[in-house]
């Protein structure tokens, strides 16, 4: 258990947070929310200890550790991706070394019957015994299997570090922290350094980890699958939700409700005060009452409500010249690299008003098509372009076409085509994270996301009937993702978007463009549609590549289970009904551990235990039961999965 107490910031005199304090359990699952600029990332590196704060202290248990994925992260490590993963064991590394010396050292002696002989060998026996329990036997497959979830095939093991990318270096980094299975793992925005691959990996990877988890993330899917604990930082302190990001929001709104209820109501007093100082202050008479009433409104503490998300601003982009009927033409349009085929000939039309999403597996062509589509890229066969079509592309290096010597404030006005939306120019800033004193920063200062928010801000101003991005969520907060969708359905010209974020997708468009090794497939109907024609729940499948449920045909019949079949659903039926029951008996007593906990806290509660055998008994016999349990839920889950696959087979 960790312990965060009267923790408080102050940044040149302003208070970033105050007299905050939580607990975060073994088991806990937070994903931490809050306005841009609330202190969530200063608050991950305080529990750290890399930032002290300016009062107020974080309590580790003694030998706890804790792992941290910052958003930025630099490294001059020469050494391969698998020499600079393995230095995260970093005691079995030593060990490894202690039991090789041990063993050559034995290997030239003779003595065999003397004592230093034989402190050798108890030597290497303690030091064996140690290396099995840290794992050290299964050191390597276990960093492979890690690293390959994450992305890295086979030949990039003995790549050196530094000839990756800053999103590469950082999995590494990721890797190293999962491998070490550290108490508490905090993660600062790690699905911006991931591809659709690595992220189901971490999720499923993060579900079943044994320690505590605290996240920023500002993808919702994501959030859902891991949390079940929310904390938002709002107007300096913390409001503690025991729920998922999504659940989070009901409850949010909820208080808010009853909160501008509240603070209503005290307007009112504070203004009946106010008209009664104001009619007694001149009386002689009156004056101790008026003073009184004074002494009353100070005492008051007025109701704070933090400023109303920015998902209710009404963003639009601007109004579109009307194009022709027909917005692109592609006749047997096809595009290799180095004799790879990653667009087979297709041809295709896309008429105004189009609503296109482009979904499939990663490196089968949505990118590439993008490219083509907005003129970024050179391809085989033809492309016409309909008439008065105005193009807007979005993709990570348009970034790269922003004057640097321009203020983000100027940029943003030099790209305003009207004097209606060069009014809204701070509120468009505003809405994708710039406020106050940042408008006023030198692009070439900038962060590369920084770069493309401001990149996607600036197509909100300008008259396009044609909009191309290329996942365009991928630097947006969730608030500001709301923003942009709402944008975009406003939106009245054609749309073509590339995006894995199924919350984004759904509504946004009416057709979809499924990226195969065969080739691209069109299907009519927005994504919701599209992935219930599929057979599947989850849109990551697709992107996977594992859905390839097929709609009966008209004329087939279904298949009668088999009794081997039926046999092996009963069997299944069985061991998913003992996971349950395993799962409700850990929740039982994870909970009489954390009111046990709870108690041990109490600083007075604990005077009166300290002598109490029976109490301390109990809560050794209730841990050794929840180990005990524990092993036999994962037991049951393996027999589940050896089932399941057999049945796949």
């Amino acid at each position: 258990m960790i312990s965060i107490s009267n923790l408080s910031v102050v940044f040149g005199g302003e208070p970033l947070f105050e007299n905050i304090s939580f607990l975060i359990n073994r088991t806990d699952r937070i994903g931490l929310t809050g306005r841009n600029g609330a202190g969530k990332s200063t608050l991950l590196k305080i529990i750290k200890g890399l930032q002290k704060p300016t009062s107020g202290e974080v309590a580790l248990p003694k030998g706890a550790t804790i792992g941290y994925l910052p958003q930025e992260f630099s490294t001059l490590s020469s050494l391969s991706v698998k020499e600079e993963t393995r230095t995260c064991f970093e005691e079995a590394i030593s060990l490894e070394k202690k039991i090789n010396q041990l063993n050559e050292t034995l290997s030239i002696r003779t003595d065999y019957e003397s004592q230093e002989y034989l402190k050798i060998i108890e030597s290497l026996n303690e030091a064996q015994h140690r290396f099995q329990v840290l794992g050290g036997y299964e050191m390597d497959e276990k960093m492979e299997r890690v690293l390959r979830g994450l992305g890295f095939e086979q030949d990039d093991m003995f790549r050196q570090v530094s000839e990756f990318s800053g999103g590469w270096i950082m999995r590494i980094e990721l890797a190293k922290i999962l491998l070490q299975q550290p108490d508490l793992i905090m993660l600062d925005e790690p699905t911006n350094h991931l591809d659709i691959e690595a992220i189901i990996w971490l999720e499923s990877f993060l579900i079943n980890y044994p320690g505590a988890i605290l996240m920023i993330s500002h993808d919702r899917t994501f959030l859902d699958k891991i949390t079940n604990r929310t904390i938002e930082i709002t107007n300096g302190r913390i409001e503690d939700y025991k729920a998922s990001y999504s659940f989070y929001l009901v409850l949010r709104k909820e208080r808010r409700d009853q909160l501008e209820a509240t603070a209503r109501n005290q307007e009112k007093e504070i203004a009946r005060i106010e008209r009664n100082i104001d009619r007694f202050r001149a009386k002689a008479s009156k004056a101790s009452f008026a003073q009184s009433l004074i002494k009353k409104l100070d005492r008051i503490e007025r109701i704070e409500i933090d400023l109303e998300d920015v998902s209710s601003m009404h963003i639009r982009f601007s109004e579109p010249p009307r194009a022709g009927k027909v917005v692109l033409t592609a006749d047997n349009l096809s595009k290799k690299f180095n004799q790879r085929e990653v667009i087979h000939p297709m041809s295709f039309s896309i008429d105004r008003g189009d609503r296109i999403a482009f979904v499939g597996k990663n490196g089968m062509g949505k990118t590439t098509l993008s490219r083509i589509l907005a003129n970024d890229l050179d391809f085989d066969g033809e492309l016409i372009k309909g008439h008065n079509v105005h193009l807007g592309y979005f993709a990570q290096h348009q970034a790269n076409k922003l004057n640097g010597e321009n203020t983000i404030l100027k940029e943003m006005e030099e790209s305003a085509f009207s004097t209606d939306k060069f009014t809204q120019v701070r509120s468009i800033l505003g809405a994708f994270l710039f406020s106050g004193p940042d408008v006023e920063k030198k692009i070439k200062v900038l962060s590369g996301g920084e770069k493309a928010r401001l990149s996607l801000a600036k197509l909100l101003l300008q008259p396009l009937n044609l909009l191309i991005l290329d996942e365009p969520t991928n630097h947006l907060d969730i608030v500001s993702k709301e923003v942009l969708k709402n944008a975009l359905l406003k939106f009245t010209g054609t749309l073509i978007i590339v995006s894995h974020d199924r919350d984004f997708l759904k509504g946004l468009t009416d057709k979809v463009f499924e990226f195969t090794p065969a080739g691209i497939k069109q299907h009519l109907g927005d994504i919701s549609e599209f992935l219930a024609k599929r057979n599947t729940t989850t849109f990551r499948d697709i992107e996977m590549g594992k859905s390839n449920a097929k709609p009966l045909e008209k004329n087939s019949i279904p298949k009668v289970a088999s009794p081997k079949n039926k046999s092996r659903e009963k069997d299944i039926k069985k061991i998913q009904n003992s996971i349950s029951n395993a799962e409700k008996k850990i929740t039982a007593i994870e909970t009489q551990l954390a009111d046990m906990d709870a108690t041990l806290q109490d600083s007075e509660k604990y005077k009166e235990l300290i002598n109490d055998s029976k109490f301390f008994a109990q809560y050794q016999e209730s841990q050794q039961k929840l180990n005990e349990e524990m092993l036999e839920w994962e037991k049951l889950c393996d027999l589940l999965k050896q089932i399941q696959n057999k049945e796949e087979e």
